[in-house]
């Protein structure tokens, strides 16, 4: 039968000093252990929201981005229209004073008396080619029957000779044309049931609707953004 041997203090000294150790070493790399997988998760976890921060700062420098690039579009659209429409005022009020100051010229016409007689036979002639009638009637300002009746002479022996047919023309002097017009004349047919107005106002007009394109072109040269043409 084995004897058990009591331990000595210096052996019990011993042991718990090997115990002391190992515990400790145990702790050290337990400690070690924990701290490498605290650095890595806090790796982990920083290089996430690095990722989360550079993902937030690109989304909001792109969308920074198109808001600046759109407001830089409306202000230059904006800025466009707006010197576009001036541009356009600015024409149509050049456009709106030549007009002005040609029927201010208007008045003036009839004071060449040569030139105003072949001015009213071809405006007489026009009427009476137009409405192709043999008995017509003018209306014209008093102070210019005379110069219209030798109108009047002239557009019938014109007429004659390029229709072969007569037509007889006479002046409405109960209805005469208002002494402020500019002058020219009103002609009809069918017992004045079909008229055509060739004052020179009317004329004016017909001119700023049908050659207000040319003028425009004459003016300010062609639009480039037209893309078709008459």
């Amino acid at each position: 039968m084995s004897q058990v041997h009591a331990m000595s203090d210096d052996q019990v000294a011993g042991e718990l000093k090997k115990m002391t150790a190992f515990i400790r070493q145990e702790a050290l790399e337990k400690a070690n252990e924990i701290r490498l997988k605290a650095d890595e998760e806090f790796a982990i976890e920083k290089s996430k929201l690095v990722r989360q921060e550079t993902s937030s700062i690109d989304s909001s420098y792109e969308k920074k981005f198109k808001q600046a690039s759109m407001s830089q579009q409306i202000t230059r659209s904006t800025v466009s229209n707006k010197t576009r429409l001036r541009v356009l005022s600015a024409r149509q009020e050049l456009l709106d004073k030549l007009f002005e100051d040609t029927r201010e010229k208007l008045k003036s016409v009839a004071k060449d008396k040569g030139k105003y007689q072949g001015l009213l036979k071809n405006l007489i002639l026009e009427g009476a080619y137009a409405l192709n009638e043999p008995k017509l009637e003018v209306k014209a300002r008093k102070a210019d029957y005379d110069v219209v009746k030798k109108a009047i002479e002239a557009a019938q022996t014109e007429y004659k000779k390029a229709v072969d047919k007569d037509v007889s023309i006479s002046i409405d002097e109960g209805d005469p044309l208002p002494e402020g017009s500019a002058g020219g004349i009103t002609i009809s047919g069918t017992n004045g049931r079909i008229d055509i107005n060739n004052t020179l106002e009317e004329r004016l007009k017909l001119l700023e609707t049908d050659a207000l394109p040319a003028i425009r072109v004459i003016l300010f040269g062609e639009n480039e953004n037209r893309k078709f043409h008459d």
